[in-house]
């Protein structure tokens, strides 16, 4: 008897040796057994042909389900990998994993390339081959097998094999193909109905420079031709609001190659932007008892070290700066929170006194390889609004979840409604990855778990994602084309205390540690600015907008009209500015309509007459005529509805 419990807690029950996925998905319905692709068993991913021959914790997966996605892409990238050898015969294969949307394989084509006029023949090759419904089959192999039948032609993955432990190989196998694989495949082939190559790049061999540079070939794939025809049409709407296609038509930043990769300039509207952002969280931190602090934009490497930053990520980040003082290095800043932690050392503190709240918007610095390098999400310097909250263990409970409400408010302001709260623990297989003790570690994810659920978020648990000194709460939030983007983190840490020995007098006049706490509702200015211009598309909430009219005089004779206009607005903190542009009318309005003003005020011979303006909404709306106090209360109202107020 093999009992299989399944995430509901019910139990099945089968009177027989062993028993696959599929039948336990059969047992509960054919038609759901239909739709199963993957499954996992005990925590660990089987196949759905994968007998079970214990007593277990078993779940079932459809396409529907990330991990089916995952299990449909890995599949794909298998086919992708056999329509490659058999149209290219020389090409050599090194690896193809799932990634969040879709799958890649990277390749050594020897010679020749690929290029947007070779994806129809790979897509119409990994069709042909999908419809013969060739079944993915696991086999385990021994060391010396998989080396021996990948020597002499694969360099690739003979390198791979020798970095694994005998006992640990596999290979899967489904036509006439076969590849070193670790498993996780969809039953068959003919799942796969639709396939898009989507793009090609350059990719180093293990992610070095130093190596060579291999052929990447990105694809998707779906069940049904009509989810991919909606994917591309997201595609399409997704490449609409690429941020730095807006960030270039708005004037918001730039890049240049003599300042150097992934260090943006802000540009006069983008620096107005980010002072706003900053203004508007400055102002609720100042209600929450946040102070402001500076610190400066490099440390000496010993505090890193403290720290632990060096040990994991100094091979990795920028190298020291040496100065003509005999050993002395500095490096540039990766992290504001080893500063921090020197402010709050400054002076002793008892009890009475915490928490400590401090707050900053700092710029650090982090060598991201050049390859990752992409607009404001993946830059090299970037600005955090960061955070760190001293308290006692008795106030962590209730900073953390005021730390919540912060968050909260910064989404609801600006119009992000739909998110998830990842809890991110630490690994428990890999201890090495992390610092501090066990004790710490268990109530730091302890407190974050209870703040979770008494806030009522809606969450979900990751193991392994937490920071390398503390557990996090991170926000995943789905922006308007339904894509996820990690916004605005909050860490408990009982380690940097520890290394940067804190301290604070009791009320039993002992010496105590404090708990740490690491927030930034932002995450980085860069990136959220990123996310909010494909969120909105660059109509920014209107008390956000760098300006929020534009005032067009029809012709010369109501130029001053359109000043004393403007002045008015300004009086009342509207942020409008004049065309006084020897240009039609018409076109200063697809102008402004493609800068995505909000409001287009239109000034003439009967405007000035009678001390009105007729006012355009941005999309065509037409407002009529009105006086410019009706137009200034409209806007301080739609403000006000739009900005939240913090308590």
């Amino acid at each position: 008897m093999i009992k299989i419990t399944l995430p509901d807690g019910s139990v099945r029950s089968f009177d027989k040796k062993e028993v696959t996925p599929y039948e336990v998905a059969v047992d509960i319905s054919e038609g759901f057994a239909r739709n199963v692709i993957s499954a996992k068993f005990n925590d660990t991913v089987v196949e759905t042909t994968t007998p079970l021959t214990t007593d277990g914790s078993l779940t079932l997966y459809t396409f529907k389900n990330d991990e089916g996605k995952k299990a449909f892409w890995h599949s794909s990238a298998h086919v992708l990998a056999q329509a490659l050898e058999e149209l290219y015969p020389d090409v050599k294969l090194w690896v193809g994993p799932a990634i969040d949307n879709g799958f890649y394989y990277d390749v050594d084509l020897k010679e020749g390339s690929i290029s947007e006029n070779d994806f129809k023949a790979i897509e119409s090759k990994m069709i042909e081959i999908a419809r013969g419904k060739h079944d993915f089959k696991m086999r385990t192999v021994s060391k010396e097998e998989a080396l021996s039948y990948y020597k002499d032609k694969n360099n690739y993955k003979v390198d791979l094999i020798e970095n694994l432990e005998d006992g640990t190989i596999s290979f899967c196998d489904h036509s006439s193909f076969t590849d070193l694989c670790r498993g996780g495949h969809i039953p068959n082939t003919g799942i796969i109905k639709a396939v898009k190559i989507l793009s090609v790049a350059g990719a180093y061999y293990k992610g070095d420079e130093k190596n060579k540079q291999l052929t990447r070939v990105y694809g998707i794939s779906f069940p049904k031709q009509k989810e991919l025809t909606e994917y591309l049409h997201l595609l399409e709407e997704a490449k609409k609001r690429d941020h730095r296609k807006l960030g270039k038509e708005l004037e918001l930043f730039t890049f240049s190659q003599r300042v150097g990769q992934g260090l943006p300039l802000w540009l006069p509207k983008g620096a107005a932007l980010r002072e706003r952002l900053e203004n508007f969280l400055k102002a609720a931190q100042k209600k929450a008892g946040y102070e402001m602090v500076v610190t400066p934009h490099i440390g000496q490497k010993e505090l890193y070290e403290t720290s632990g930053h060096y040990a994991k990520y100094g091979e990795d980040s920028f190298q020291p700066i040496t100065t003509p003082a005999d050993g002395e290095e500095f490096l540039l800043k990766p992290m504001n929170c080893p500063h921090h932690c020197e402010i709050y050392n400054s002076k002793p503190f008892s009890y009475k006194e915490l928490p400590k709240r401090f707050a900053e918007f700092g710029t650090v610095y982090r060598y991201e390889q050049s390859g990752e390098l992409h607009g404001l999400t993946r830059v090299r310097g970037f600005t955090q609004d960061d955070a760190h909250i001293f308290c006692t263990p008795d106030q962590l409970d209730t900073e953390f979840k005021e730390v919540i409400d912060l968050v909260l408010y910064v989404f609801g302001s600006l119009g992000f409604e739909n998110f998830t709260a990842q809890v991110s623990l630490r690994d428990p297989e890999n201890p090495d990855k992390y610092i501090g003790s066990d004790e710490n570690w268990d109530k730091a994810e302890k407190a974050i778990l209870n703040a979770a659920i008494d806030k009522g978020l809606n969450y979900v648990v990751e193991t392994g994602e937490a920071a390398f000194y503390g557990p996090k709460l991170d926000f995943m939030v789905k922006d308007a084309l339904g894509r996820q983007w990690q916004l605005g983190t909050i860490q408990v840490d009982y380690n940097l205390p520890e290394r940067f020995d804190l301290t604070y007098k009791g009320s039993d006049n002992e010496m105590h540690r404090p708990v740490m706490i690491h927030r930034a509702p932002f995450g980085s200015l860069e990136r959220f600015v990123a996310i909010l211009l494909e969120h909105t598309g660059g109509n920014f909430p209107l008390w956000l907008m760098p300006e929020q009219a534009i005032i067009i005089s029809i012709s010369e004779k109501y130029e001053k009209y359109a000043e004393k206009v403007l002045n008015v607005l300004e009086n009342d903190e509207i942020r409008a500015l004049t065309d006084n542009r020897n240009e039609t009318v018409g076109k200063k309005i697809r102008e402004a309509e493609m800068q995505k003003f909000p409001f287009m005020i239109i000034v003439g011979e009967q405007e000035e007459k009678d001390n009105t303006i007729t006012v355009r909404q941005h999309g065509g709306d037409d407002l009529g005529t009105i006086t410019v106090e009706d137009f200034t209360k409209l806007v301080n109202d739609r403000v006000n509805k739009s900005l939240k107020t913090f308590k």
